[in-house]
């Protein structure tokens, strides 16, 4: 499993290790006995999984308020996406920079974006099947969101059309707007 870092640097991206040979291949997507020798604990306790029809659906950016906030590790098993996190810790160095990344079914990499983080994805193909390990369950009244396109925070989506979106992500707040109870350093 190689770590790389990226400019955010909580923000992760994980490669595993791919055995390969004529019968195809095999590879572990999460270790935590890995994970730990990278210096990375984490306790993941729910594993999700989305499908999403046509090219250009967009879910996100996504987040839950404290004490029910999530670490996510993101894969793409089916198609293609790009995945963005985006920081939105308060005093944060790195507030409102995001960081994207292709997740395919090809390369097999994966996305780790901490607490504190903003989620979204959008796809670059028809089918797509992502998967995500999560360290804490889905909670409602602390869901909230960021509007995809706040140009304040100017993410720059690799396809050029009006994504598709849920009623709850067309409704979304700017940065500046959303409730968030997130602080850098705590």
């Amino acid at each position: 499993m190689n770590v790389i870092k990226t400019y955010l640097k909580e923000v992760l991206v994980i490669e595993p290790t791919v055995f390969g040979d004529r019968r195809g291949w095999f590879m572990e997507t999460f270790s935590e006995a890995r994970f730990l020798e990278a210096g990375l604990e984490l306790n993941f306790i729910q594993d999700n999984q989305s499908f999403s029809t046509a090219k250009g659906t967009l879910r996100g950016l996504h987040y839950q308020l404290n004490p029910k906030a999530q670490t996510k590790l993101i894969r793409c098993t089916k198609g293609a996406i790009f995945d963005v996190a985006v920081d939105i810790r308060k005093n944060s160095p790195s507030f409102g920079e995001w960081f994207g990344i292709e997740l395919t079914e090809e390369n097999k990499k994966q996305l780790l974006v901490p607490k504190g983080f903003a989620h979204a994805f959008i796809t670059l193909t028809d089918n797509v099947e992502v998967q995500y390990k999560v360290d804490e369950l889905y909670s409602p009244e602390n869901d909230r969101g960021i509007i995809w396109n706040d140009p304040d925070i100017g993410i720059e989506w690799p396809i050029d059309i009006n994504p598709i979106l849920s009623e709850k992500d067309q409704k979304a707040p700017l940065l500046e707007d959303a409730e968030n109870n997130f602080n850098y350093g705590e």
